[in-house]
């Protein structure tokens, strides 16, 4: 699968957004304070693998409808693939 700048822009944030806490853990900041951020790059990576299944998904759903195929493991698989990241 090839990864579109999209993608790779939200995964920047949140390279950026781990410097940060690091930089906060340097600074001795309060804990809560950087919890409240660890919290926020965790969210921001869930939606990003929300975002990578489900284009992918859509490609390969597309192209077994073209083949006549049947997607109910397409999807299957999509789902545990979410819930196995959890």
């Amino acid at each position: 699968m090839e990864y579109d700048q999209k993608v790779k822009n939200r995964l920047r944030r949140i390279e950026g957004q781990i410097k940060g806490v690091l930089s906060m853990m340097e600074q001795n900041k309060d804990c809560r304070d950087i919890v409240t951020q660890l919290s926020a790059a965790r969210s921001a990576i869930d939606r990003t693998m929300g975002v990578i299944v489900s284009e992918n998904l859509e490609k390969c759903v597309r192209e077994s409808i073209e083949k006549g195929e049947s997607t109910e493991d397409l999807v299957r698989e999509a789902v545990e693939l979410l819930v196995k990241s959890r």
